[in-house]
């Protein structure tokens, strides 16, 4: 009986608690081999952590792009979808495609486990990299984003959110791998909050208070939950979603950092294209006349035997 790699916690319970880590490679065989170091040593960090306090739900998922896989396993099979995050130009709003070589999303239920495990991974990669993005997120009220709306109804559960995120047979060498997609954005929370709460709800398309979903014939073409629908063969595609709030109250900062996990890049691709290029063209997301994106980066997330067995 052949065993499926064992995966990272992609599908683990959503936490109140998170660290986005954004990091690029220095050029140099040293710095490569110091990435390979930490990379096969992820286990134990996480275990040293994870000890401390049993009951924090904590999980680290690291993610590699596609720069740094050429530089690290040169000559090694790649995952089929794995490329730069592709800029997305649309008629008022960008997408932007931003460095990124590793990804660490750190995620508990306080945020002294997070921050710990950033520390222990950057004393070690401090020297051999940049650090291109640090975002220390956290869940408002019910899991609200600052908008004031849940995030993450829609998000698939239990075996469903292995079976959205998880690749399968289609690409045999990288089985119970995942693809993500991460972007920073920041809100104009002035505006927004002018605006009547019945706009509001029209461009997310769902109550802001009670969280139900807008009836389709109430939703407008550009609600924000239209746009990010995908269906293929008349079924549904599911990605699974752990945005986190963030902000920096005394310099009027404020934002949500999006991460999106799925079996295929494609289906975040298509949602984002929807949102910025619209569909149909010109049909963009409203939330984005509030919401500005600043980076963009995609990763693929192997498995957690992949990284046990890197070798420097």
């Amino acid at each position: 009986m052949t065993t499926k790699p064992v995966p990272q916690a992609v599908a683990a319970l959503l936490t109140p608690c998170a660290m986005f880590l954004v990091l690029t490679i220095k050029p140099g065989r040293e710095a490569e081999k110091t990435v390979l170091e930490v990379l096969a040593d992820m286990s134990g960090l996480q275990r040293t952590v994870r000890f401390r306090n049993l009951h924090a739900d904590f999980t680290c998922v690291t993610g590699i792009g596609s720069h740094a896989w050429d530089r690290l396993f040169p000559g090694k099979p790649r995952p089929k979808e794995l490329h730069p995050f592709i800029e997305m130009k649309g008629a008022k709003y960008t997408a932007p495609s931003t460095p990124g070589d590793l990804l660490f999303h750190i995620r508990a239920s306080q945020m002294y486990m997070c921050f710990e495990m950033a520390m222990l991974i950057m004393d070690r990669l401090r020297a051999v990299t940049e650090t291109q993005d640090e975002v220390h997120g956290f869940k408002y009220f019910d899991d609200r984003d600052l908008l004031g709306f849940v995030d993450g109804t829609a998000n698939p559960e239990g075996p469903y959110a292995v079976e959205a995120t998880m690749i399968g047979e289609e690409d045999p060498e990288f089985v119970n791998g995942s693809y993500v997609i991460v972007q920073k954005y920041m809100h104009d929370l002035k505006t927004w909050n002018e605006l009547p709460v019945e706009m509001q709800e029209k461009i997310i398309g769902r109550k802001k208070l009670s969280n139900v979903e807008l009836p389709d014939d109430e939703k407008p073409p550009y609600a924000h939950n239209v746009l990010n629908v995908v269906v293929k063969d008349g079924k549904q595609i599911d990605i699974l979603r752990d945005n986190m709030p963030f902000g920096e109250v005394g310099d009027a900062h404020f934002g949500t950092y999006y991460i999106g996990y799925a079996k295929s890049a494609a289906t975040t691709e298509e949602m984002l294209h929807n949102m910025f290029i619209g569909k149909p063209v010109g049909n963009y997301d409203h939330i984005l006349d509030f919401s500005t994106a600043k980076t963009g980066c995609l990763f693929f997330v192997p498995t957690e035997d992949f990284l046990n067995n890197v070798k420097a």
